[in-house]
């Protein structure tokens, strides 16, 4: 798209994450500071070779929480809704960013409910299916499947204010 046209609706979909970089650190420091009591008590009743196993296991559980929390900083998708068609950007891990733009003729917006699960938001048009807002719940979905299949309602059947036919 050389020319970018005008966005009609945006939405930008980031995981939610409620510990921040100060929590994982004091959820760290817990573990840590646990494990170490359990490995001196051990010790101190001449089971030592849990010490070695105790400490690897915490170690596996730091990198986890830290490549975990890493991982989720980075992903990100975004939907621009245009004249031109409807772009959905996904940024992952690594830098890795994929563009996806579909055509706003024949598209619909779809919730596919899965029992027990979060319903699935789809993208559908003639030959594509798109998953979208992965990271969602439930009602932010159902509020999002809403409020874009109105915005491509008005896409499609704009409403134009002529003062001259007013009564």
């Amino acid at each position: 798209m050389a020319e970018q046209a005008r966005s009609l609706f945006e939405a930008v979909i980031v995981p939610h994450r409620s510990l921040s970089r100060r929590g994982l650190g004091t959820v760290i420091g817990a573990i840590a500071a646990l494990s170490a009591l359990v490995s001196f008590l051990c010790w101190r009743l001449g089971a030592w070779p849990i010490v070695g196993f105790n400490g690897a296991e915490i170690g596996f559980a730091v990198f986890a929480l830290v490549w975990h929390a890493g991982s989720a900083d980075r992903r990100s998708e975004v939907l621009l809704l245009s004249e031109a068609g409807l772009r959905v950007v996904r940024s992952g891990p690594r830098g890795r960013h994929e563009e996806t733009v579909l055509p706003v003729g024949w598209l619909r917006v779809a919730l596919e409910e899965r029992r027990g699960r979060v319903p699935a938001l789809m993208l559908r048009a003639p030959g594509i299916a798109l998953p979208v807002a992965e990271a969602l719940g439930e009602a932010e979905k159902r509020s999002l499947a809403a409020a874009l299949s109105e915005a491509l309602e008005r896409l499609r059947h704009p409403v134009f204010d002529n003062p001259q036919l007013r009564d």
